[in-house]
């Protein structure tokens, strides 16, 4: 049973590694930068002898290899809850942030439609684990990109979604997020529906999108993830974006963009406590730093785009990666995966 009418379609687009005040610090919607007299950030991080890094302008549309997602470097930057780590963490390129100048769709997207500030990555940990939230709502206690030993215990969102009868498709560029379990990667249907992103083009302009629809850019190049050139993941948000605008379901459609973590990039709001999806603690190596997925990572942009979008909107209620998978169960009436969704 369908418990949003309106919404025929959900699609999500997930890009890479970069925080919200690394985005949309500059932005002026929501909890952004705070500015001195001069127009530019106030915000900063020691650098552990004795200086200030202030958070700059990144000089260049390509960045460096000198930012860090890892488990140890994310609880470092935290510092207590004070945020004041990441240069000492890690570099003072974890301060540089770009403009609408760099990223113009990206800016004018969350300009137009409503955008969340208080939307977390689900764990203080790297790209695979932040990514199995977003299927599964857990990284059964992984922290970097291994792969477990074992699929969920309730399964994926995919697997719900097959259970009942409800359409989807996982758009990939190069690498599916499917196969962060690699099981799933020849599991009988699941493995059939891993399209081509060249498919979701032609589904979009023909009307012939699936009830849900998981988008993927190539994570080479286009995902933003550094040391990539941020503006080609500009142009493929904004290729995506505009297929559904002019597609003939957009009046029935709901899209979510966002990214799966901060990848090391500055943010000034601290990660709040989160619900721990089971009893499976992190796996941390010796010499890890200690933690648990009962906090949220750093903050990271997401928005809506959909013709029901609330104008000049902006919202302040805590998110994670889990909402995408709560949304999906409220609208087709779906159970819980774990207890953060």
């Amino acid at each position: 049973t369908a418990s949003l009418p309106e919404i025929e379609n959900i699609i999500v687009v997930m890009m890479e590694n970069l925080s919200f005040d690394n985005i949309l610090g500059m932005l002026g919607r929501g909890d952004t930068f705070a500015k001195g007299p001069n127009g530019k950030p106030t915000a900063a991080c020691p650098d552990g002898k004795g200086n200030l890094v202030h958070a700059f302008h990144m000089p260049s549309e390509c960045m460096t290899s000198g930012v860090s997602n890892s488990w140890n470097t994310g609880h470092g930057s935290y510092d207590n809850g004070t945020n004041q780590g990441f240069v000492t963490s890690s570099t003072g390129e974890s301060m540089g942030y770009f403009t609408g100048d760099d990223i113009p769709f990206t800016w004018g997207l969350a300009s137009t439609f409503p955008i969340a500030d208080r939307w977390f990555c689900s764990a203080m940990a790297q790209t695979d684990p932040n990514r199995r939230y977003l299927i599964s709502g857990t990284s059964l206690g992984l922290i970097n990109d291994t792969f477990p030993t074992a699929l969920p215990p309730n399964g994926t969102i995919f697997d719900s979604l097959n259970r009942y009868g409800i359409t989807w498709k996982d758009y990939y560029s190069d690498l599916p997020s499917i196969g962060t379990y690699l099981p799933l990667l020849t599991k009988a249907g699941i493995s059939d529906k891993l399209v081509k992103m060249e498919e979701f083009y032609k589904d979009a302009a023909s009307g012939k999108l699936p009830q849900f629809s998981l988008l993927e850019p190539n994570y080479g190049n286009q995902s933003q993830e550094n040391p990539q050139d941020i503006q080609f993941g500009d142009q493929y948000l904004s290729d995506v974006v505009q297929a559904v605008l002019h597609g003939p379901k957009w009046s029935k459609t709901l899209m979510i963009w966002t990214y799966d973590e901060w990848g090391g990039w500055y943010d000034h709001v601290p990660p709040p406590a989160a619900i721990a999806p089971d009893d499976i603690p992190p796996d941390l190596p010796p010499g890890f730093m200690p933690g648990g997925f009962d906090l949220y990572g750093f903050r990271v942009p997401a928005g809506v785009i959909s013709p029901y979008a609330r104008r000049d909107f902006v919202s302040h209620a805590v998110y994670d990666h889990t909402s995408v998978l709560k949304t999906v169960e409220t609208k087709w009436n779906l159970p819980a995966l774990t207890r953060r969704d």
